[in-house]
């Protein structure tokens, strides 16, 4: 629908505004990409392989590399979990910086996992603090991260303050294990 909308404002403004049609165009060309790479992760099937073959750590690091923010991914000893686990968390963190991108208006996150006794804590990334501070919207979009947790026994917690950024935190309760599947 976006780019259907963004094509005929191209073809709006072609002959009246050239440099904001070289714009439109170009938002146009990464919005295709973008729209790609997307189906190409479809045909992939719903759980990406690199999720399954080397675990979350790689899955994230190739999913933070195409982020519009600058993502960094802290998970220092963190081994393998039970599949729905690391589906979970997975694509948690997916919307977390799908989420970012659209609302925080961040200049950096970062997703820490830090395994505590019989739990894995905090899958989703933080926002640093903003030029812009989080919208309320921001909380509100979180509601398919919790549902997600809830439906493994986790919980999400979500604290947001004006220029101080916002930080999701997810719980899971799964045994720390370096085995996995």
């Amino acid at each position: 629908m976006a780019l259907a909308i963004k094509c005929r404002l191209a073809g709006i403004t072609v002959d009246d505004d050239p440099a904001q049609t070289k714009q439109i165009l170009g938002e146009l060309q990464a919005d295709a990409a973008g729209a790609l790479a997307n189906l190409r992760d479809l045909a992939r099937g719903i759980y990406p392989p690199l999720l399954a073959d080397l675990g979350l750590v790689a899955a994230l690091n190739a999913q933070t590399g195409k982020s519009a923010v600058p993502v960094t991914v802290e998970a220092d000893g963190i081994g393998r979990f039970p599949q729905d686990t690391e589906a979970a968390v997975y694509f948690c963190c997916l919307e977390a910086l799908q989420n970012i991108a659209k609302y925080a208006q961040a200049s950096t996150a970062a997703s820490p996992f830090r395994p505590a006794a019989e739990r894995c804590a905090s899958p989703c990334p933080t926002t640093e603090p903003a030029t812009t501070p989080a919208t309320p919207r921001w909380v509100l979009a979180c509601g398919n991260m919790a549902d997600r947790l809830a439906a493994l026994g986790g919980r999400l917690e979500v604290r947001s303050a004006p220029s101080q950024g916002t930080t999701i935190t997810g719980h899971l309760p799964v045994p720390v294990t370096s085995g996995g599947h």
